[in-house]
């Protein structure tokens, strides 16, 4: 069964970084694209950042400059360091990854991380 688990959320202050993981655990033969989303209270989710299995990243125009995507190979893990972190930031941050089994390909979401940017 395959699991992804994040970690990493939490308050932090306007002006101040946190840094996200997305950790792949099961049996599985690879992981394509892993990505980052987020939902605010109200709001419909949206994309964060994305990263391919040949370290492509994309950008929500939000987070460009301030947010930097990346993957450990060796331990199937996505980050999500984000810096310059504002108010308008704050959500529930999700890992999504596509994963390669033996007979298919499936999108696997993780539990969810809050981050909340408050003074």
């Amino acid at each position: 069964q395959v699991q992804l688990v994040e970690s990493g959320g939490g308050l932090v202050q306007p002006g101040g970084s946190l840094r996200l993981s997305c950790a792949a655990s099961g049996s599985f033969f690879s992981i394509e694209t892993m990505a980052w989303y987020r939902q605010a209270p109200g709001k419909q989710r949206e994309l964060v950042a994305s990263i391919t299995s040949g370290d492509r990243t994309n950008y929500a125009d939000s987070v460009k400059g301030r947010f930097t995507i990346s993957r450990d190979y060796t331990k199937n893990t996505a980050y999500l360091q984000m810096n310059s972190l504002k108010p308008e930031d704050t959500a529930v941050y999700s890992c999504n990854a596509d994963i390669r089994l033996a007979y298919s390909s499936l999108y696997y979401w993780g539990q969810g991380t809050q981050v909340t940017v408050s003074s």
